[in-house]
């Protein structure tokens, strides 16, 4: 004869995280002991050349993934802004991108006395995961933010897997080992885990930085989401590629912190102001 057992109802936890990417990423800290930059292989907007030398001051700890050594090469001399290469701490990647006169450069023990390159020509990882598993390898950046410039222009097959590896290196659901940022001069990108998120779109005391504009993307899997803060919020409503999706929405004039429950993982994407010269 069988027995007959109850199943007790399962648990669900439903995590709450705060954000305050005005204050961490666009105000300039004395410390520089916020997060890890990694550079890719793609140029640099010098439209938002005062965002991105605030967002690489306040990096503890710099690397390029492999052409990622090109792009700050150039930067550096388009701007004036010679002292970034030095910043460079590594180099990583199969090295088929980085040009020769620019490895030279970074080989110099006179401009750059701390970088060290590594070649890598794993085939079971991209340049960018690489450069992750660098970072995650030193005792110093381990459980550390990470600030990625560039990977969301150029090729559209490029742009999604560097989404994909978005979700890749943060399964954790809690972020416990950091959370990322992707910045591609117009914008600021990141992973929303299944919860609620409070993001602080303004900051007391700080001009603002962020516009209007702000996509939320079901990339992996459909999610069932919530906003508050928003000109067209929505109240559990179903999104999927395919199906409904949210973007071009905009935070209101005088929202604070937009809020988004959600599901399940998705991608949240918010249009960046340029820095003044003054901020």
């Amino acid at each position: 004869m069988a027995t007959e057992h109850k199943l007790e109802p399962a648990v669900s936890t439903e995590y709450m995280f705060e954000w305050h990417p005005c204050a961490q990423l666009f105000k300039l800290h004395s410390d520089r002991t916020q997060y890890t930059v990694i550079v890719l292989n793609q140029p640099i907007d010098k439209a938002y050349c005062n965002t991105a030398l605030t967002l690489w001051k306040n990096g503890f700890y710099h690397i390029a993934a492999d052409g990622g050594a090109n792009s700050v090469y150039e930067f550096a001399n388009e701007t004036e802004n010679h002292h970034l290469t030095s910043d460079i701490k590594i180099i990583v990647g199969d090295l088929d991108s980085i040009r020769p006169n620019v490895r030279a450069h970074f080989e110099d023990n006179a401009q750059c006395p701390e970088t060290r390159i590594i070649h890598d020509d794993g085939v079971d990882s991209t340049d960018f995961g690489k450069a992750v598993g660098v970072a995650r390898e030193i005792p110093d950046l381990q459980n550390k933010d990470i600030v990625v410039f560039g990977g969301l222009g150029g090729r559209v097959d490029q742009a999604l897997s560097i989404l994909h590896q978005l979700h890749l290196f943060q399964s954790d659901p809690q972020y416990r080992q950091g959370r990322m940022y992707l910045y591609s001069g117009e914008g600021l990108t990141f992973l929303l885990k299944a919860g609620v998120h409070k993001i602080h779109v303004r900051e007391p005391g700080m001009p603002d930085r962020f516009a209007k504009w702000v996509g939320i993307l079901p990339v992996g899997e459909a999610s069932v989401i919530s906003t508050k803060g928003l000109e067209w919020d929505v109240t559990q409503w179903p999104t999927s590629f395919g199906g409904q999706v949210s973007t071009s929405n905009h935070v209101l004039p005088d929202t604070q912190v937009v809020e988004i429950k959600t599901t399940k993982d998705i991608i949240f994407t918010i249009a960046v102001k340029e820095l003044s010269d003054k901020s």
